[in-house]
């Protein structure tokens, strides 16, 4: 194929990319092409050719700032939500319970959070997945930055009889602990015992095989490819499924992505948890790039917390 045709069939593509949206897409095409020109000494109009794609890569850039400074659509319609939850969270091997709750969080992972508030509410009622829901509705206010709206549900939930006062010290200290990393003081509430009565609590040591009692607010890697090579990145955790975390890395850290690669072990991580910090390994169980809702081209890593 000559080189006209290679530059020709490469604009063609990067038209229609951009019409259909995909503006990272083409712009890749029409640097490419314009490499290509500037590499053929002998290529008749170069100049012009350079100059042509130089407009329509400003055009571009122009769009991709308009869609970057919009405000997003925080919720998409109900039918989205629905696909989003039967796309993003089948997994046969679970019972109906554990199957909703995945339903939940994937709607929460793609920026659906006030739906996902409501579902997680429902859990609720599930004694087996009170604490886990409560914890994950508390994540949801804070994405939404309603930090009062958390504390007014935990408020709410200290006279709720459904929780126990161990789980109610659980989601005191998670709250607190989250409050605090966001530089935010604040006294919570505490179910206060029946008067007459001592009451002795025995708690269990956190384990992270089998439950969600470990919290693990943010993880820190360290990067081995430059440009911020030795440099230790952190990552906020966005959701927490026992020794399941979630991050979300945007479109904006596209060269942070390369860090995860499914099935990969990054050993020596930093997990700052609401009790201490620790250092493990991690095993990349998933990097999905989102499609569709207010986090459109953003990405959700899932990290399995393994110990050394």
């Amino acid at each position: 194929m000559n080189i006209t045709k290679k530059i020709k069939i490469l604009l063609q593509e990067a038209e229609l990319y951009h019409a259909q949206g995909l503006l990272n897409e083409a712009m890749e095409k029409y640097n490419n092409a314009t490499k290509l020109i500037r590499s053929n000494e002998q290529l008749k109009g170069k100049q012009n050719l350079i100059k042509g794609i130089s407009k329509k890569i400003l055009a571009l850039k122009n769009d991709i700032i308009k869609i970057e400074t919009a405000p997003k659509k925080p919720e998409v319609s109900a039918k989205i939500q629905d696909l989003i939850k039967k796309m993003y969270s089948f997994s046969p091997d679970k019972n109906e319970d554990l199957k909703a709750l995945d339903g939940a969080i994937a709607l929460a992972k793609f920026g659906q959070f006030k739906r996902a508030i409501s579902e997680f509410n429902e859990l609720i009622k599930k004694d087996s997945l009170r604490v886990v829901a409560a914890k994950s509705m508390l994540r949801c206010h804070m994405a939404l930055s309603s930090m009062d709206e958390a504390v007014a549900q935990y408020e709410k939930w200290v006279s709720d009889h459904r929780f126990s006062t161990i789980q109610l010290d659980n989601l005191h200290i998670f709250l607190e602990n989250i409050l605090k990393k966001e530089g935010i003081e604040k006294k919570l509430p505490r179910r206060k015992a029946p008067k007459g009565k001592t009451c002795v609590i025995r708690v269990k040591v956190p384990k992270i095989e089998d439950d969600d009692t470990l919290d693990i607010n943010s993880i820190g890697i360290t990067i081995y490819k430059s440009p911020q090579k030795g440099q230790v990145v952190e990552f906020k955790v966005k959701f927490q499924l026992g020794n399941m975390v979630s991050l979300l890395i945007s479109i904006r850290d596209k060269e942070l992505i390369d860090i995860f690669k499914v099935g990969d072990v990054i050993n020596d991580i930093q997990y700052y948890s609401t009790a201490a910090l620790f250092n493990a390994s991690g095993l990349v169980t998933s990097v999905k790039k989102i499609k569709i809702g207010p986090l459109r081209g953003d990405y959700c890593v899932d990290i399995k917390i393994v110990l050394n």
